[in-house]
């Protein structure tokens, strides 16, 4: 996807954990199928996880959640990771990277959850409950004013020429930047709380994963979810589980598609789940927008 990025297989795997951890080098390595852009997975045995930086970019996030993790997950309502191994250099890996619990559940599909009422509750109390963490935490990658990612939207519109409708996309765009901007305190938010970070069992939330991008600031962009995971129909349901006004979720609504106009065209190619989410998203903007919501 990137050409700074190293290729990883479960023979290096192996080797890492074996010369760093050897009470788990005789555990099985298996590669995680997965549609993650910045870390690749590999299970270790049946409660292991291992997780490595793709690239130069990821590297920061290796620390960032080993710090922040334990302090966040026992105040949040679901599982996330837990950091058991930390790991260094070795074995012709450059950087970083980290052994981690391993988190039951499958990861939605954009649309088609089992459960949207109940998964849409479950997701506003993930969100609330995050907000309500001591704010004394790191600026999050995504907790800035919506304006600054006009520059990066709009070139991303024009990119993509006739494969959206620029028109629409760029009025519902527009609408979003005249929201109020966030008035109060920095607020926690996790940032990327789309299909690939969620965990779900029986249709309810069992997890969230990818703190890569968690941190402080302006909390609207976790309100994404309403798009990259719910049904029309389950959206009050999650902002009232939220508890937000209208100027906020109007910047939700500019954050979720601005997300995926510039993801899909640098995805359209060489990440195909990604690029199927990000036009699934484009398309239940418009479809709100069109049901004056």
């Amino acid at each position: 996807m990137r050409p700074d990025e190293i290729d990883l297989d479960a023979g290096l795997v192996a080797r890492l954990i074996s010369a760093q951890f050897p009470r788990w080098a005789s555990l099985p390595v298996e590669r995680v199928a997965s549609s993650g852009t910045e870390n690749a997975m590999f299970r270790l045995g049946a409660d292991l996880v291992v997780r490595l930086p793709r690239y130069p970019g990821a590297v920061a996030d290796v620390e960032h959640e080993q710090r922040w993790l334990p302090r966040l997950a026992p105040l949040l309502p679901v599982p996330v990771p837990e950091p058991v191994g930390r790991g260094v250099p070795g074995e012709g890996f450059p950087w970083p990277w980290s052994v981690l619990r391993w988190l039951d559940g499958r990861n939605p599909v954009a649309g088609a959850v089992e459960e949207p009422e109940a998964l849409a509750e479950d997701l506003g109390a993930f969100v609330a409950a995050l907000r309500r963490v001591d704010a004394a935490g790191p600026p999050g990658y995504r907790g800035v004013p919506l304006n600054t990612r006009d520059d990066s939207t709009r070139a991303a519109v024009a990119e993509l020429g006739d494969r959206v409708d620029a028109r629409a996309v760029t009025a519902l765009w527009e609408e979003a930047l005249r929201a109020p901007a966030h008035s109060g305190p920095p607020v926690w938010a996790h940032g990327d709380l789309m299909p690939g970070n969620v965990l779900v069992r029986d249709g309810r939330l069992s997890a969230v994963i990818d703190f890569g991008t968690a941190g402080t600031g302006d909390p609207a962009v976790d309100l994404i979810a309403a798009w990259y995971l719910l049904p029309a129909s389950a959206r009050p349901a999650f902002r009232k589980a939220v508890g937000c006004d209208d100027a906020e979720w109007a910047r939700g609504r500019g954050w979720a598609p601005s997300i995926a106009l510039v993801a899909l065209p640098y995805y359209w190619e060489t990440n195909p789940p990604v690029a199927a989410t990000s036009r699934h998203v484009i398309a239940e903007i418009l479809a709100d927008a069109g049901r004056g919501l």
